[in-house]
């Protein structure tokens, strides 16, 4: 599918268009100096994984199961320092390309998923002191992880075989025999 065809799909699951979720990583300030910089994405993303942790849903805590709170906690920070305005701390860990789609390939997303994890997000925007009173930071936002979840969602489904191999095999390890 095309990159045009992946982004209708998004579109179509989180009501959210491709340029309406990029308005967040342009605002001005950015995200980056509104929520406080590297310790308010820390904090948010403290926040989102305090909720995803303690989700009682066995279904969507089993997508989170290879990483500890900790890890998902730091990646998740250096990823929205770098999308949202600050240095470019996901590329110092994880390379030159952010690769969302590809990354998440090993782990069972689907709709249902996607909206539950954008659930914990508006939880976690909406606990943020620092984004209390910044409407505008906070709506966009909600956007660009609406859409970007449902980007990811619209990108697996139309993955190779060999991208979700190391999915199968993840969940499947007697078909790897």
């Amino acid at each position: 599918m095309s990159k045009q065809g992946l982004q209708h799909a998004a579109k179509v699951g989180s009501g959210v268009s491709y340029q309406e979720s990029q308005i967040a990583t342009q605002l001005n300030p950015s995200i980056y100096e509104r929520i406080g910089k590297e310790d308010g994405f820390m904090k948010l993303s403290q926040l989102f994984y305090d909720r995803v942790f303690d989700d009682e849903q066995a279904w969507f805590l089993n997508i989170f199961s290879s990483s500890t709170k900790q890890e998902a906690v730091e990646n998740q920070y250096r990823f929205f320092c770098q999308s949202f305005g600050g240095p470019d701390l996901y590329r110092q860990k994880k390379g030159k390309y952010t690769r969302l789609a590809g990354r998440h390939a090993n782990y069972p997303i689907g709709s249902n998923a996607a909206n539950r994890w954008v659930e914990h997000m508006l939880l976690a925007i909406d606990d943020h002191e620092a984004l209390q009173d910044d409407e505008e930071a906070k709506k966009h936002l909600v956007n660009y992880f609406r859409y970007t979840a449902h980007y990811i969602v619209a990108a697996m489904e139309y993955m190779r075989p060999d991208q979700c191999a190391s999915y199968i095999y993840h969940f499947f390890p007697s078909l790897n025999s």
